[in-house]
Order: structure tokens, then C-alpha cells, then sequence
């Protein structure tokens, strides 16, 4: 596996805390909590893997946060139901 180097949202300054808020702020309720939010030991996840990068990370999921919208058609477990598919489809454990 590729190791990439990543900041820990504990250790999150300046534009990575921002953009760290700024995302999750657009995320559904129940993201508020683990296991959603990386762990602080080693930060392992997709969104720790943009902490390098602020701007794009919040870009990139502030887009998924805005995608999942309830004032959108789509009832959260047609969310659930379309990522399972995709998830299993791609073979990814997301």
C-alpha cells in the first residue's frame, strides 16, 4: 500500500481546520460521530489523505456533503442503498 503523509484533525491548523469544518458542517447527522471522522492515530482515511491540501479537500467534499442534501429527492437510505452498489461493484470497503 502507498503510504501518504497526512495531518491529523487534531493537529489541524488554519486553512486544514476551516476546511475540515467547513465540510463536515455539510455532512448528514449521522456522520457527526466515529467512525466517520478519521482517527487521530495514523488519520487513515480519504478525506486525511487531502489534508495536504486544503482547498481541495474542501472542494472535493463539500461536493459529496452538498450531494447528500435532504432538501434533495432522495431519501437517505436511497444514499445508503446507491453506495452499497457502487461500493460492492468497485470492491471497495467504503
Amino acid at each position: 500500500m502507498t503510504w501518504i503523509k497526512t495531518i491529523a484533525p487534531d493537529r489541524a491548523e488554519g486553512a486544514l481546520k476551516e476546511a475540515l469544518a467547513a465540510q463536515r458542517s455539510l455532512y448528514p447527522k449521522e456522520y457527526a460521530g466515529p467512525p466517520a471522522q478519521p482517527a487521530s492515530a495514523g488519520a487513515n482515511s480519504i478525506i486525511a489523505s487531502h489534508s495536504l491540501i486544503p482547498t481541495a479537500l474542501q472542494h472535493a467534499f463539500s461536493t459529496y456533503g452538498a450531494l447528500m442534501s435532504p432538501d434533495l429527492p432522495l431519501e437517505r437510505r436511497h444514499h445508503e442503498m446507491i453506495a452499497t452498489v457502487v461500493s460492492v461493484t468497485n470492491r471497495c470497503r467504503y
